[in-house]
């Protein structure tokens, strides 16, 4: 017989209901990949399995009730202090995926997914982890694993944690939190932990001061940890990105891995984008030049093909390292070495006002070859990654990151640094014959110039650049990838917290 895996995967966003951030690709695509990969794969034993997932996330305002077609689920009560709150969950099917968008007073149809106040957000996602578990329940639907993502989800995982020992329903579920930005650790929701009936995890391997916070609890009762890139995994355990848990993390180490993202393919295929003016792929890389062209005249630039063109997309905040980004293309653009050589340079993005203006002056300073588009613009983000020749992603962390991925598919070369998943998937032009991009090691300007320059040396020798692109462009950066991995973590969780369920279905 199949081996059957129920999954509860829950998450504060998810693609195409609502999606504020890469949170929401994840949720919106990894559930429907473990669906494809659970008919496809078999395992060593002999056994095939089959997984039942089921997404649920809150019935956030921003949903558009008129688009998908949902129907009443559920109704049940929540666990407060001042007494039940009363929750209900519609259910919609997408993509095959059985999907529950929860509801309840706390769950606000006028704000938005996240702000900046935690207390507010902390009771929102208190109530919809509590309630995701009493959806469970009330369909008498026993997860095997519950996968939660974040510090919004993680009560979860200490409720469940919590409640094991004297509630036979959830007594076998094994648990797994994902780790996408570990510095948001739900700071300030201690209050509403306990308004949820949970108290502060004293006496725990966890600091003091973490004791109250829904990511750490959820870190230290989880049965798996799951990073979004193998070298994130690794960094977390350091003073540098360990967010003051490093220490408690490395107690932790046997329970911590690292999953690298995946990208939705179909939606990021450069042979079918509506926004280029020329589709193109691997074998047609001819074409792509074309889009470049059509790039530089839409940006009022003069149109070469020798000149070699920089993008930059992002959001414009201290993480994503986009001032480094700005100092490094000024540098290039006042070295007197480098001044007659020519090169070009696009920034979009908004965010932080200092960055903004900075970027801005960085156009009146160079009009003749850089452009500064301050908005948020989905269709020229497509067209700069069809056209351009090289991106910078300067970050100073990056837990997984899409860019360099999308980049990479459309044949536009990284600069990155060395952090986080673009270790994990850029190949370093002075490291590796299957090289994919440049990587530099210090989050600083001066070394991402001498980056910059690497690429630029290289760009005129078009065997080694369109080397480069074609084996960028052939890189499997697909979510089946991902979902084999999370499948077989899947399965080592569950035969450690219920063998007989494997054993049972052998054949």
């Amino acid at each position: 017989m199949p081996v059957q895996l129920k999954v509860l995967f829950l998450a504060a966003e998810a693609d195409p209901l609502i999606k504020i951030g890469g949170l929401g690709d994840v949720a919106g695509s990894l559930p429907a990949a473990l669906l494809r990969v659970s008919d496809q794969m078999a395992q060593a034993s002999g056994q095939e399995v089959r997984v039942e997932v089921r997404l649920a996330i809150p019935l956030h305002g921003g949903v558009d009730r008129q688009r998908f077609k949902f129907k009443k689920a559920a109704s049940f009560r929540v666990f407060h202090e001042n007494g039940p709150i009363p929750g209900e969950a519609w259910e919609a099917n997408i993509n095959g995926v059985p999907v529950y968008l929860i509801a309840g007073w706390p769950i606000r149809a006028d704000a938005s997914v996240y702000t900046t106040d935690t207390r507010v957000d902390g009771f929102k996602y208190a109530f919809f982890s509590m309630a995701a578990l009493e959806l469970a329940r009330t369909l008498d639907w026993k997860p095997d694993i519950l996968h939660a993502n974040d510090w919004h989800t993680a009560f979860s995982i200490y409720a469940l944690s919590l409640r094991r020992s004297r509630d036979p329903f959830f007594k076998n579920t094994a648990t797994l939190i994902g780790v996408h930005n570990l510095p948001y650790l739900g700071a300030g929701a201690g209050a509403v932990m306990n308004q949820f009936g949970l108290p502060s995890a004293i006496n725990t391997p966890l600091p003091w001061w973490a004791q109250n916070m829904p990511l750490p609890v959820g870190l230290l009762t989880t049965d798996q940890i799951v990073a979004v890139s193998p070298h994130y995994a690794l960094e977390i355990l350091t003073p540098e990105f360990g967010s003051g848990l490093d220490g408690f993390l490395r107690s932790r180490g046997e329970a911590i891995t690292g999953i690298l993202n995946g990208l939705d393919t179909a939606l990021w295929d450069p042979a079918n984008d509506s926004a280029l003016v020329s589709p193109f792929s691997p074998d047609h890389l001819s074409r792509r030049a074309a889009n470049k062209t059509a790039l530089q005249r839409e940006l009022g630039l003069k149109a070469s093909h020798a000149t070699p063109l920089i993008g930059l997309i992002g959001r414009m905040d201290h993480q994503k390292g986009i001032d480094l980004a700005v100092q490094a293309i000024r540098q290039l653009a006042n070295d007197p070495q480098l001044s007659s050589q020519p090169w070009q340079a696009v920034i979009l993005g908004t965010g932080d006002p200092a960055i903004e203006a900075e970027a801005l002056r960085l156009e009146s300073d160079f009009p003749r070859r850089v452009r500064a588009v301050l908005r948020f613009d989905a269709a020229l983000s497509r067209r700069i990654y069809g056209g351009a020749d090289m991106l910078l992603i300067p970050s100073r962390y990056e837990p997984c990151g899409l860019a360099q991925m999308i980049a990479m598919r459309y044949g536009c070369i990284p600069i990155a640094r060395a952090t986080g998943g673009l270790v994990d998937t850029i190949q370093d032009f002075d490291a590796s014959p299957d090289s994919t991009g440049f990587l530099f090691e210090e989050a600083q300007s001066a070394a991402l110039f001498v980056a910059l320059q690497s690429a630029l040396r290289t760009y005129p020798d078009r065997d080694s650049w369109q080397g480069l692109q074609q084996r960028g462009m052939n890189r499997d950066f697909s979510w089946d990838r991902s979902a084999h991995a999370y499948l077989d973590l899947y399965l080592r969780l569950v035969a450690t917290r219920q063998p007989g369920l494997l054993q049972n279905n052998s054949r």
